[in-house]
């Protein structure tokens, strides 16, 4: 998957998209939406849309490919190299949602929660597709949150499309699962358009289990190729790569967590800070801060909490663990100074 773009910055978001086939210019389509790594307290989130002429849908059957969760990395490339082969009837699009962006959303003063951020990822997926001229006549959903309140959502937003939102929509939907395919893919067609945008699938038409299987894979093996070769702006002394699966209650996970948090900064940009794991984490690991107003009465009292300004200094506290001045600095050619 040629991810370049996010690797060059994975502090906000990417979108990549195939280019549109000429034939869902002109022939009703179906689009569905599905997303991949929405739980875990590492990496992106990916939103997916896939979509189709629905005269196509039975050309989908003849792909013949076993179940997603069967298949090895080879057998992908061989998957997704007979979907690059289907580009004149297949279309698609991915929007890769960063940790960052994901936290600061969701802890700004405006507050903007992961289901908000993920009904408008999906809405400017849909949006993007019909934007790119393609003739989306039905939209499937995977839901989050009440499928109802979902639902009623788009249908607004796009009244002249017949959208429907389920639960487990990726198994319902082939075109749900078409949408999960690509955001799981390993290796992405070269010829795909990235560009710093916001992600989204759907689909509705019954189709044979094998027509099912052709999306599966998608969704999550592009999330797990953004984490593979994530490109961290940090300098992470002793960086291990063996995150576990990323969801909060894997061991694992939660001791790369404590391993890799720094007791002023907090954590790199690879985690979802907003997350409650990581904010226990930070609680117990970090240093604390009190905010209070100055008293010269209270400047000798051995109870005081330390000056946070200490660890600018190169005796700072004996609890403090050696460490090498954090990337803010570093980037500004800044020096901490022991006397002027």
């Amino acid at each position: 998957m040629d991810l370049s773009e996010l690797e060059r910055d994975n502090t906000g978001r990417c979108r990549l998209s195939s280019p549109v086939p000429a034939v869902c210019l002109k022939e009703p389509c179906v689009l569905g939406v599905d997303e991949a790594g929405r739980g875990p307290v590492l990496g992106p989130m990916v939103y997916a849309i896939c979509y189709c002429p629905l005269s196509r849908l039975t050309d989908l059957e003849g792909l013949k490919v076993a179940d997603s969760k069967t298949l090895t990395e080879n057998e992908r490339e061989r998957l997704f190299a007979k979907m690059e082969e289907d580009g004149d009837f297949v279309g698609w699009a991915l929007d890769i949602l960063s940790p960052n962006l994901i936290s600061t959303s969701m802890l700004g003063r405006v507050k903007y929660n992961l289901n908000s951020l993920s009904h408008d990822t999906a809405a400017g997926l849909i949006q993007y597709a019909l934007d790119q001229g393609v003739n989306v006549t039905q939209v499937f959903v995977d839901t989050v949150g009440m499928p109802e309140t979902y639902q009623a959502r788009l249908q607004q937003r796009f009244p002249g499309i017949e959208v429907t939102v389920k639960a487990k929509a990726d198994s319902l939907f082939p075109v749900v699962s078409a949408a999960s395919i690509f955001a799981k893919v390993s290796i992405l067609p070269a010829k795909a358009h990235s560009q710093h945008l916001p992600c989204v699938g759907t689909g509705k038409t019954p189709m044979r289990k094998e027509t099912l299987n052709y999306f599966l894979p998608c969704l999550q093996v592009a999330r797990d190729q953004a984490v593979k070769n994530w490109q961290f702006v940090e300098s992470l002394q002793d960086l291990d790569s063996d995150y576990g699966s990323g969801y909060p209650n894997d061991p694992k996970t939660k001791a790369w967590l404590r391993k890799h948090v720094d007791p002023v900064f907090g954590f790199p940009q690879f985690v979802r800070f907003s997350w409650s794991t990581a904010q226990a984490i930070l609680e117990k690991e970090a240093e604390s801060v009190t905010w209070f107003v100055e008293d010269s009465a209270a400047e000798e009292d051995p109870e005081r909490p330390g000056r946070i300004t200490s660890y600018f200094l190169s005796q700072g506290p004996q609890t403090c663990r050696p460490q090498l001045p954090h990337r803010y600095f570093q980037e500004r050619g800044l020096e901490a100074a022991s006397s002027l």
